[in-house]
């Protein structure tokens, strides 16, 4: 497997989870579960992606703006999660937030996988891809 191969197979199950948070109401158990997932999940997948993605591709020109531009999008989606943690489960703001937080994880997603994944092609050999998704993986597997 390569590196583009490992993040979507976890962009995949992002979409998932904020698919069935924001289809979620009130303070319940299914609530609490689906955003502790989600959260445990953005929050591994987005340190091993600046590790394992962004970082070899911060010294590269043509891509050192895309990296700097996902890494900030990971802040705004941590910055979102914060805001989850801080409001009541049963707010009528929580679900706005949450359809917040799907609406930027979700352009976050099409930005990796329409341009940040094409661009990055050009600058990665295939063993380079391997070794990537090789850590990558290493590293969600430890942290999850």
């Amino acid at each position: 497997m390569n590196i583009y191969e490992e993040i979507r197979k976890d962009h995949d199950k992002q979409r998932d989870l904020l698919n069935k948070l924001v289809e979620t109401s009130g303070d319940t158990k299914t609530r609490n579960i689906l955003f502790k997932q989600l959260k445990t999940e953005l929050v591994v997948h987005s340190n091993a992606e600046e590790r394992h993605f962004y970082k070899p591709l911060i010294s590269n020109d043509m891509m050192q703006e895309k990296a700097r531009h996902g890494i900030a999008e990971h802040h705004e989606i941590d910055e979102l999660i914060e805001q989850l943690e801080e409001t009541e489960y049963d707010s009528p703001a929580w679900l706005k937030i949450a359809k917040q937080l799907r609406d930027k994880v979700e352009h976050h997603l099409e930005d990796e996988e329409h341009t940040f994944f094409q661009l990055s092609g050009k600058v990665f050999s295939e063993k380079e891809k391997e070794n990537l998704a090789n850590e990558y993986r290493k590293h969600m597997s430890e942290n999850l």
